[in-house]
């Protein structure tokens, strides 16, 4: 029973994952925004930062006017989304794939089930509930759990995400996710993969939390009161609630280990920020204390949907998988 918990929750996180990533790609760049540490190009190149080897050449490089400074300018997701298409090309929108669906295999397979596991365990045999308090610990222990093991993951994909917003001299241009490992722990040692894991535990944690544990808790109140059957329905109002309880809980945390992981760390000098704490503090001092939540909309917008596939999903394969 423990085992197909992990293939269960590893399956429906690995199509949830793929099909909102060009929404959480959009949520990184805008987290972005406002930084001061990105320079302005003199002149950019129109070629996506793909997840997949790409080949160039110069004669085909389109020149286009230098952007405006970062700190100058704020967009929605919209204009993101399309600035992203126009200037890198649709391809770019799937920048870092790979790295989501590793993320998702190490990640979210480790954390759904051992919240699985947790929640048989704690469950009252006699009266077949578990408490709201033991599915928030749960929650907590396999959230913090899984960010750990995954971690590597996240830190490839937040800068394959982000490398389309560089300079061109500046872009690290990987090829994938393996690539990416790899090069990070050669040039910036093994440690490098594990930047920023206080920060993904803590994230991964209130989002576990949040979001498995309101999802049971809404799904059991909608069933309990009767107010629609144990279906699709109900499956999508629990669900969207829990995306919406988990975007609000982890949006801080997320911008901070979105920046923390993305910084250029170059041998010999200071780091732009000295951890969690110090880039929070710049982030306030700088663009003030409602940049906590830059990307909202975007990571609502994406934690919406991914929460209502996750577990529609999740549903789907446990009826295939009943008799298993």
């Amino acid at each position: 029973m423990g085992f197909k918990g992990f293939v269960e929750g590893g399956v429906a996180s690995i199509v949830a994952g793929c099909s909102t990533h060009p929404l959480d790609l959009i949520k990184v760049r805008m987290q972005l925004q406002g930084e001061t540490q990105v320079p302005n190009p003199a002149v950019q190149t129109l070629r996506p930062a793909l997840a997949f080897p790409t080949t160039t050449t110069t004669s085909s490089a389109i020149h286009v006017p230098p952007p405006p400074p970062p700190a100058a300018v704020r967009v929605g997701p919209v204009a993101t989304g399309i600035r992203i298409f126009q200037t890198e090309g649709v391809a770019a929108l799937f920048s870092g794939v790979s790295a989501t669906i590793l993320r998702q295999t190490l990640y979210s397979t480790t954390r759904m089930g051992l919240y699985d596991i947790l929640k048989q365990k704690w469950t009252d045999k006699e009266t077949k509930t578990m408490p709201l308090s033991r599915k928030i610990a749960a929650g907590l222990i396999a959230g913090g759990i899984g960010a750990a093991v995954g971690n590597p993951a996240d830190v490839a994909m937040v800068r394959m995400q982000a490398d389309g917003r560089l300079p061109l001299s500046q872009r690290r241009n990987y090829t994938s996710v393996i690539d990416a490992i790899t090069r990070m722990s050669k040039q910036e040692g093994i440690t490098s993969l594990w930047r920023g894991s206080s920060l993904t535990v803590n994230r991964a944690m209130l989002v576990t939390a949040s979001q498995l544990a309101s999802y049971d808790q809404i799904k059991e109140m909608i069933l309990e009161n009767g107010l629609m059957k144990d279906g699709l329905g109900t499956h999508v109002a629990a669900s969207f609630s829990a995306g919406f309880v988990a975007a609000v809980a982890s949006n801080p945390v997320d911008v901070i280990k979105t920046r923390v992981m993305n910084m250029k760390v170059e041998p010999g000098q200071k780091p732009p920020y000295a951890g969690a704490l110090d880039c929070a503090l710049k982030t306030v001092k700088a663009e003030g204390p409602m940049a906590l939540y830059k990307g909202f909309i975007p990571t609502i917008s994406r934690q919406g949907p991914f929460t209502v596939v996750l577990f529609v999903t999740l549903e789907q394969v446990r009826k295939l998988l009943k008799e298993f």
